[in-house]
């Protein structure tokens, strides 16, 4: 079987950067084969997020051997049928490999068969129901996601901006994960009202207040794909990142805080912005991440702050920045500070984020 996919040419770095389309072929050849054994469900996670990667975006790419995966694709379909609760991820690797050039057709039947057992019924989260929707789509064993009940309750979901003016990480990731659903991971424009990206611009806000660059690369990602484009100082930031997050040789089990995730999703977000990454040498065997920088967050000492300010606290930004400023370190000071300077909406944000006034009242309407 022969499963070779011809990318446009990407040039070499210069010497001492290594070859970014060396760099992803090792990357994939470990990912398959050398991090984690294939009946471990973080197996099929990590694989699907690498080859959805790969799949939606046109930078980056370069000749791809696709039979590290050989073997998993011969028997997918004896395994969905026995882990049918893992099914999306079977359908989204299965997918991405079809489209990626793998010499195959199993996608279509599989499917076919979800759809026939009725497993997105299973599901409790319409944000799952909504991914589920988005892959039988996919081959024509269901509705397109947009045109679905479920997206309805997941636009309404992601209109409601105060959510996301308050730290609240599972809301933030469910929001960017319902922009890549319904913009079919950037092919179609998701029609985003102006109340949702509101809610994206806010949970930007808070990652990067919080320093979290592996929110703020998927907000970046979801704001590309909702056709708008992400601040330039998130853009940066999520550069700087990338490249202190460092391949290196070992087993990911071998640290506690491997930056997989983040490496992935910066890099990402540097490919659909039409930036450069992945270009750190990446070597041969077992492979994990580690991330050379720990940045500091500021959003828990602004909180503790305005917590400890009580009834003297309000939502009014410009009366409350001279007040804020003097009692937070210097470091948080400075994170604070690029905050701001990082969105036109860091007012109305502030308003939401402070939770003062009647209205927050224990016993107000």
């Amino acid at each position: 079987m022969t499963n070779i996919i011809t990318f446009p040419p990407v040039d070499c770095l210069p010497v001492g950067h290594g070859c970014r389309d060396m760099n992803l072929q090792i990357l994939v050849n470990a990912v398959a084969t050398e991090r984690r054994l294939p009946d471990d469900v973080f197996w099929l996670k990590e694989n699907a997020e690498l080859l959805g990667v790969l799949a939606s975006t046109q930078a980056h790419r370069a000749p791809l051997d696709l039979t590290p995966y050989a073997e998993f694709y011969e028997r997918i379909d004896q395994q969905l049928r026995f882990f049918p609760q893992y099914y999306r991820f079977y359908l989204s690797l299965c997918l991405d490999l079809e489209d990626l050039g793998f010499d195959g057709n199993k996608g279509e039947a599989l499917c076919h068969w979800v759809a026939r057992k009725e497993l997105a019924q299973a599901e409790l989260s319409d944000l799952q129901r909504g991914e589920a929707c988005r892959l039988l789509a996919r081959r024509g064993a269901g509705d397109v996601l947009t045109r679905t009940k479920v997206a309805q309750r997941l636009r309404s979901f992601s209109e409601r901006v105060e959510t996301f003016a308050l730290p609240n990480k599972k809301a933030a990731y469910e929001l960017t994960h319902i922009v890549f659903y319904l913009s079919d991971y950037g092919k179609t424009d998701p029609a985003l009202s102006a109340a949702t990206l509101t809610s994206l611009e806010f949970a930007g806000v808070l990652a990067f207040l919080d320093q979290n660059h592996d929110l703020l690369a998927e907000v970046c990602i979801a704001l590309t794909f909702a056709g708008t484009t992400p601040n330039r100082a998130w853009i940066r930031t999520i550069e700087k990142t990338h490249g202190q997050i460092l391949p290196t040789a070992g087993r990911a089990e071998e640290t506690k805080q491997d930056a997989y995730h983040a490496y992935l999703m910066t890099g990402w977000a540097q490919a659909v912005s039409g930036e450069t990454g992945f270009d750190a040498p990446v070597p041969n065997g077992p492979l994990y991440f580690r991330a050379t920088s720990r940045p500091v967050s500021a959003l828990r000492p602004l909180s503790e702050c305005l917590y400890e300010l009580g009834a003297r606290r309000s939502g009014d930004w410009a009366s409350m920045r001279g007040r804020i400023m003097p009692l937070l370190a210097r470091q948080s000071r400075d994170i604070l500070q690029a905050t701001e300077a990082s969105t036109g909406k860091f007012d109305v944000f502030f308003e939401a984020f402070a939770r003062a006034g009647n209205r927050w009242a224990v016993g107000a309407g």
